[in-house]
């Protein structure tokens, strides 16, 4: 089951989409198809069944995303947070093999647009969670349990790499 939080910053961002889907997008769109439909046959107009399909594309988008915003919890940070790993965290972490990886655990909806977020229901987030600096979390994974170390935690921006 997905998680239906999300922290502010992403929550904005959705909504700037929706706005520019609803507000910019569609409508020129929307005449596109109107100005296609308007030179006749329909059947063999490549502008009018292009734009179409945009224009269904564009809806069954913004319907997602007025649901998602609907139905989504806003979370924001909390000075008790400070230290340990919660939503919304900036965290870094070391393996053994010296590997490090530096994420923020944000709500499901938020990571698609950033590379470098993950999703508070994967098994990392999960397995990191309340962990502080220096706390070792083990991570399951298709190959088996990964060790990892919390080496930085921050609530207040990307970490240096």
């Amino acid at each position: 089951m997905k998680t239906n939080i999300i922290t502010r910053q992403g929550y904005q961002e959705l909504q700037e989409e929706l706005d520019h889907l609803w507000k910019r997008y569609r409508p020129e769109i929307t005449e596109k198809v109107s100005w296609a439909a308007s030179l006749g046959d329909r059947s063999e107009n490549a502008d009018y069944h292009y734009n179409k399909k945009i224009l269904r594309e564009i809806d069954r988008r913004v319907r997602y995303l007025r649901r998602v915003l609907k139905e989504a919890r806003v979370v924001d940070y909390s000075p008790q947070q400070e230290g340990r790993v919660f939503f919304g965290a900036w965290v870094e972490v070391e393996n053994e093999q010296g590997e490090r990886l530096c994420f923020r655990i944000v709500g499901p909806d938020e990571i698609f647009k950033h590379k470098t977020y993950i999703s508070i229901d994967s098994p990392m987030a999960r397995a990191l969670l309340k962990k502080a600096v220096d706390d070792e979390a083990a991570v399951t994974t298709p190959t088996g349990l990964k060790t990892w170390y919390v080496n930085k935690i921050s609530y207040q921006a990307p970490l240096d790499e």
